[in-house]
């Protein structure tokens, strides 16, 4: 029976390969879509699909969406990140990219464009919702596809292989990238995560090879490569309407973490017809997701099963009224625990709650009173957990909530009345302050009441209360607990990450900024290796711009940034937690033993500037990176760049860096402007760049020792040199591969002498610098870049 199952699965697929290569109709190069036609658009041929724009709320965005329902559904998003300007075009450009432009025809985004160079001939928009770009003369028709890049759905037939992702959106009429998303991990298991990488919930079916597959009836299953074996997850199978071809079926996760499989009818007098309705959901209760009300709040279910709600704590509010879930701030000032006195404070008790994590103390007591008078007794317990006879103290902010945990009750400490909101000052505590603020206000009645014969009284008055006014040390100690409202990375206390690094046993390498450690986070799903960077040669009082690195660094989410996972505040001690990534350095993967694969460092340069440009001109902050290197380029499991280091730069001192100036960054990639007291801009990430490229594309470093005195040794000069005289291949003369492809290596080599111009105002910013890469823009002769390479080397 089992073999039956598989033998039917496999004829499917392929009967649904077949099906899907024939069906179509060819968009032909040159065609484009405007947004100012609200009925242009690419349809398959059984008009299900279409292809074009879509407006969600005050958003442009354009992909692919089912045409024959009221509601348009967007099952694919080509610019989530990056909603389109008004007028906006979409083209099949003449090179064979798919493209957005602006009203005045300006590139604005691109789509897609083939992954190995063919020849694109047309697209097309197919009747399972896949968008293809084709070459008529390859045996293999398909060049690009949109269900290889899914967003946060799935549609019947598509599958999610190892190591590919569905992210959930923004907010419900927001698709930008959310904060949870799905992954098919290559040990098998399908698991949802938060904006953490945190686990919430996941399918259990490990099995290496595995991959989620979507087929054509609406069932949902893991097929295990190696058993040979099928899991069904969206069981069970007879609630998934039938027959399927009377329904649409869509699989997304949502903006609240859960992944979900939905169904909609196409008979127009069904009475569910009218809208998606959920056939099965991967978590039950959006309670159980964690994360999901955000720092410092509580979820609560609705009445209706799928929905719920984020409260905040008594004496908190919402850091976004609109948007509950973006967790809540607190609205008094946090217990200065020099002056503190327990008076000032009372316990406010929400029922069965807990905030997992967060403990620093846990003390065994008989009843809640004792855990209480323990918490109000310790300036440094904001909220206390009791239940089961244990009391669990906890420090802010408060994450991942815990709901209907039967028995548990969680104490909130907040001040006791409005005199313990008065502004926080140091060595002073809210009584202190009231009282001083009472014999204020009666010196200032005495001031004005008083006879000129006691005026000498009345200065001296004067003096102590100019004296109360200004008096207060310089630098004030943060309070225990303190951390930045906003940041949404976790706080770990200095012994969780001694622990996690057992001691910081393994190091994996030191630079600028500090050591690098391997260490190891254990949760219930899986143990989760992270890399924690121990920071050092801090600015002066460095705290506060540490705290908005951080929370800057903490704000930015992109494929070709090594991700912040968290940190550490305490004392002395500045450490960062970030992803680990297993395949190291960029440097040690080109300068190794092996040349890399051409095609391989072709996608790793495009990824590294796209990173690039995002720190650039699509954080809320800009950030100049100020060190980019090979070093500082780290490669995920499947080789995908990440940048690493970005934002830290500030928080060095002037005088240390490898070159002892107030020069920042490496010999060999530093831009002319830091020697001559230029303004720093982003074009010095761009020079640094151009001096990597080179790199990238001839697997050597940018000076060779051993070569000083051959034309060789400075790799930018020869370069150079063997542009203007025509001899690139000398720059590839071992690599077959790139030989082959002498016009890519032509291209490539004039974008990183355009980088590297003496004149940051001739270098392309890196939005110019990817569409250069990609195709998309062309590239013109590049002048000399200058002596001034030599002279620097």
């Amino acid at each position: 029976m089992a073999f039956l199952t598989l033998l039917l699965f496999y004829c499917s697929s392929l009967l649904h390969v077949t099906v899907e290569a024939k069906a179509y109709q060819n968009i032909t190069l040159g065609s484009s879509l405007s947004s100012l036609n609200n009925t242009a658009a690419w349809i398959s041929p059984s008009g299900e699909f279409s292809f074009g724009f879509s407006r969600v709320g005050d958003n442009l965005y354009v992909g692919v969406r089912y045409e024959k329902i009221p509601e348009k559904t967007l099952v694919w998003t080509a610019n989530r990140d990056k909603p389109a300007p008004p007028g906006s075009t979409v083209v099949l450009n003449n090179n064979g990219v798919l493209v957005i432009n602006d009203a005045k025809g300006v590139l604005f985004s691109t789509i897609g464009a083939s992954s190995d160079g063919s020849v694109i001939t047309s697209a097309a928009m197919l009747d399972t919702g896949n968008l293809v770009l084709q070459s008529s003369l390859e045996s293999a028709l398909i060049k690009w596809q949109s269900f290889d890049f899914p967003t946060d759905t799935i549609l019947p037939t598509q599958t999610l292989v190892a190591n590919k992702s569905l992210y959930a959106r923004f907010l419900p009429n927001n698709l930008s990238t959310g904060r949870f998303y799905v992954a098919m991990q290559d040990d098998g298991n399908f698991v949802g995560y938060n904006e953490l990488s945190e686990p919430s919930y996941a399918s259990q079916t490990y099995g290496p090879k595995g991959k989620l597959v979507f087929d054509a009836t609406g069932k949902i299953s893991v097929y295990q490569w190696e058993k040979n074996n099928i899991v069904n997850l969206s069981t069970p199978v007879d609630r998934i309407p039938s027959p399927s071809e009377d329904f649409y079926f869509r699989a997304t996760i949502d903006y609240d973490g859960i992944f979900k499989l939905y169904s909609y009818s196409k008979r127009r007098n069904d009475s569910t017809s009218n809208s998606w309705n959920i056939v099965w959901r991967m978590q039950q209760s959006p309670c159980n997701i964690k994360g999901i009300c955000g720092t410092n709040g509580y979820c609560t279910k609705t009445t209706s099963d799928s929905l719920f709600d984020c409260q905040c704590p008594e004496r908190f509010s919402y850091v976004d009224p609109v948007n509950k879930f973006f967790g809540c701030k607190l609205d008094f000032p946090l217990p200065d625990c020099r002056r503190y006195r327990a008076e000032n404070y009372v316990l406010r008790t929400i029922d069965n709650t807990n905030w997992r994590g967060g403990d620093y103390e846990q003390l065994n007591v008989d009843d809640e009173s004792k855990c209480k008078q323990s918490c109000l007794a310790d300036c440094l317990c904001l909220v206390a957990i009791y239940g089961n006879k244990k009391c669990y103290k906890k420090q802010m902010p408060l994450r991942d909530s815990e709901p209907r945990v039967d028995d548990m009750k969680a104490f909130v400490k907040v001040p006791s009345n409005n005199g313990s909101l008065l502004p926080y000052l140091p060595n002073t505590t809210p009584n202190d302050m009231g009282k001083r603020s009472g014999f204020e206000r009666v010196g200032g009645v005495v001031l004005f009441g008083i006879s000129v014969s006691l005026f000498p009284l009345v200065m001296i008055e004067t003096i102590i209360l100019i004296w109360l006014k200004l008096w207060s040390p310089k630098r004030q100690e943060k309070p225990a607990g303190f951390v930045v409202a906003e940041m949404q990375v976790t706080r770990f206390s200095y012994k969780e990450l001694e622990k996690a690094t057992e001691a910081f046993k393994e190091k994996l390498g030191s630079g600028s900024f500090g050591a690098v450690y391997r260490g190891m986070l254990v949760s219930a799903f899986r143990q989760k290796p992270i890399a924690v960077k121990q920071l050092d040669m801090l600015v002066e009082d460095g705290d506060k711009a540490f705290e908005t690195e951080v929370t800057v660094i903490g704000r930015t989410h992109h494929k070709n940034l090594v991700q912040l996972l968290g940190f550490c505040d305490e004392g002395s001690h500045r450490l960062l937690v970030y992803e680990y990534m297993e395949q190291g350095s960029l440097s040690s993967f080109l300068f190794g033993s092996i040349r890399p694969e051409w095609n391989l460092r072709i996608q790793i340069a495009v990824g590294i500037a796209r990173g690039l440009m995002y720190l650039h001109e699509e954080c809320s902050t800009q950030i100049i990176h100020c060190d980019i290197k090979p070093g500082n380029v780290l490669l995920h499991g499947n080789l995908i760049p990440k940048i690493s280091d970005f934002g830290l730069a500030k928080l060095l001192k002037h005088d240390q860096t490898r070159t002892n100036t107030d020069i920042r960054g490496t010999k060999g990639y530093i831009a002319p402007e830091w020697f001559r007291k230029m303004a720093i801009t982003v074009k010095v990430d761009v020079y640094s760049y151009g001096v990597m490229l080179l790199e990238i594309i001839c697997c050597r470093k940018n000076v060779e020792l051993n070569m000083k005195e051959e034309p060789s040794a400075i790799l930018v000069d020869w370069a150079y040199n063997c542009f203007i005289e025509e001899q690139l291949e000398m720059l590839v003369e071992h690599d077959e591969d790139a030989k082959n492809d002498m016009k890519k290596v032509r291209k490539m080599v004039m974008v990183a002498l355009w980088c590297i111009q003496e004149d940051p105002s001739l270098r392309p910013t890196m939005k110019k610098v990817t569409q250069m890469l990609e195709g998309a823009v062309d590239v013109a002769i590049p002048p000399n870049p200058s002596s001034f390479i030599s002279s620097m080397g």
